[in-house]
């Protein structure tokens, strides 16, 4: 658990891996960071084995990670990741004393039947029980891989919206200071839901990612994206 007497935090937020971490060590932030998130995908499709090659690569620059599996990772991911600690899918964990940090995981169903999408309902049943803890803690931070349906993090070509409605409908409701998404790799955007902030870095190999800060006890989310990206 960070030190209590420490005021200014940096974590960088990255998602949409498929099993190519590199441009992750041109991120010229890394040596700042107090950890890691992982908004999901870490594969295309992958199991441990797989998974545990994105963890490794990541962890070789800053060992604290908190990650979740998104549509594209095998349920038995899940599983892995809760073994090894730091699992967002589901859980709650605290970046600092007043901060807490928790996720959902896989997407809604998509035309592809990739191999981790449940229904809305199901969503609705994670977000509200991980809110039951995260919400006694001054700051949130959830971290949903599927974007909140209707914004700017979950458009496609043809100006369609894909996202969930479950996300959307709780963030209208809980209003988490950040929410950090996914998925949806050509909807590298920030909006906003209400008094919470929405940020889609969109794929890590496109150069998207995310500087999730902490000053004084003020959360701030900042959309970066790599030179040549």
């Amino acid at each position: 658990m960070p030190s209590a007497d420490k005021q200014d935090y940096l974590w960088i937020a990255v998602g949409d891996i498929h099993d190519e971490p590199e441009r992750f060590a041109q991120i010229p932030e890394l040596d700042e960071a107090d950890g890691i998130i992982i908004t999901g995908d870490l594969t295309v499709t992958g199991g441990v084995k797989q998974a545990e090659l994105v963890m490794d690569a990541l962890s070789r620059t800053c060992p604290v990670l908190f990650a979740q599996i998104g549509n594209m990772d095998r349920p038995e991911v899940d599983a892995w990741l809760t073994e090894k600690g730091g699992n967002l899918h589901g859980q709650v964990h605290e970046l600092t004393p007043d901060i807490a940090i928790f996720g959902v995981g896989g997407s809604s169903f998509t035309p592809f039947g990739t191999p981790s999408e449940f229904p809305e309902s199901s969503f609705s049943a994670w977000l509200n029980a991980s809110w039951q803890r995260a919400r006694l803690y001054p700051h949130a931070v959830l971290v949903s891989h599927n974007p909140p349906k209707d914004t700017a993090c979950d458009v496609i070509p043809g100006d369609v919206h894909v996202g969930s409605t479950a996300v959307r409908e709780f963030l209208e409701e809980a209003q988490p200071e950040i929410c950090l998404c996914g998925h949806i790799h050509e909807a590298r955007a920030i909006d906003r839901i209400g008094l919470t902030i929405v940020v889609n870095p969109g794929a890590l190999a496109q150069g998207g990612y995310v500087l999730l800060r902490s000053n004084g006890g003020r959360l701030s989310a900042e959309l970066r994206v790599l030179e040549n990206a």
